[in-house]
């Protein structure tokens, strides 16, 4: 069976592409499955910095295999795995971008709220199409409402409304909505930029940004002081206030951007 999800990696960046256009790029069992393995491949791999999540053909990813669904009872429903998929995405140590030459829907949005950072070309197209199939938003849910405010959230999930890129830009969907010849440079400015940072840094960053604050200020302040000093005084730390008083890069860019 010719494989569905493909994975390269060059000068520290793991490209994974959806490769399932006659589909769209649906979420089946073999595709979920393969998407899966590549992420975990990439993860581990010390020499990827940076992840995008890329796809073939006119759409980036429409969602649930609806033929696989149809005769499955709820047990044996592909949404069943989807869950491991967006918190593979959510709590990768190492950022995610997603590329999106073409519509999402559905499920496929969920994908893009979990991944870092979100570039679209400007003609794309979103939607929240559960309802009008007789079905509930509620696993993308997950990820999506931490970048939508209730408002926006509430007309777009009830109503199943499309909205194009440059909305899904105002609203936090995604970070930028640029023309289609100016996308691969879009996401090479994001993938360079994230690659300055430093790994362990960055994944303690992205850890900070979605764990739970505590209720009261004091004790916010004191968990944010314990992980500030930890990486002032760690390695990485260290190695970054050299690198700057030597008016040099540190030691974790890659060659590419010295």
């Amino acid at each position: 069976m010719d494989e569905l999800v493909h994975l390269a990696v060059a000068d520290g960046v793991a490209t994974i592409t959806l490769d399932s256009p006659h589909n769209r790029n649906a979420l089946s069992t073999q595709l979920r499955r393969e998407l899966r393995e590549h992420l975990t491949t990439a993860i581990a791999d010390d020499a990827v910095r940076v992840i995008v999540l890329d796809h073939t053909g006119p759409v980036f990813c429409a969602g649930m295999d609806l033929k696989e669904s149809r005769s499955a009872d709820a047990e044996n429903q592909g949404v069943q795995e989807f869950p491991a998929i967006l918190q593979q995405i959510w709590t990768s140590p190492k950022p995610i971008v997603a590329k999106l030459a073409g519509p999402a829907r559905a499920g496929g949005v969920g994908i893009i709220a979990a991944c870092d950072i979100a570039v679209s070309v400007d003609t794309a197209t979103f939607a929240f199409s559960e309802v009008r199939i007789g079905v509930v938003p509620a696993v993308i849910s997950v990820t999506v409402l931490p970048r939508l405010t209730t408002r926006q959230a509430h007309e777009l999930f009830l109503t199943g409304e499309t909205f194009d890129a440059r909305r899904a830009a105002d609203i936090g969907l995604i970070n930028s909505a640029v023309p289609a010849d100016g996308l691969d440079a879009e996401v090479k400015r994001y993938a360079d930029m994230l690659a300055l940072g430093a790994p362990k840094a960055l994944a303690a960053t992205k850890e900070m940004l979605t764990a739970q604050r505590p209720a009261a200020m004091t004790e916010a302040f004191d968990q944010m002081l314990e992980l500030s000093a930890e990486y002032f005084a760690g390695e990485e730390g260290q190695e970054g206030m050299r690198a700057f008083a030597e008016k040099r890069k540190p030691s974790w860019v890659p060659d590419a951007l010295r």
